[in-house]
């Protein structure tokens, strides 16, 4: 759970920025979404070389 304390003089609206960067920081929402449907080990590391050889060529077109 996320704790924000209001700090003295502080506006309600600064403390509910503050809350929210956190909540975005601490990556709550994409650990929900993540563990929403399992996805077998195999099919992760596969989207990581698929993704590495991306971008590499992505690069590659640069130079």
């Amino acid at each position: 759970m996320l704790i924000v304390n209001v700090k003295n003089n502080e506006s309600i609206e600064k403390a509910l920025r503050r809350y929210r960067r956190k909540h975005r920081d601490v990556g709550l929402r994409d650990e929900l979404r993540r563990r929403k449907h399992f996805t077998k080990p195999s099919v992760v590391r596969r989207k990581e070389v698929l993704k590495a050889e991306y971008i590499e060529q992505k690069r590659m077109e640069e130079v």
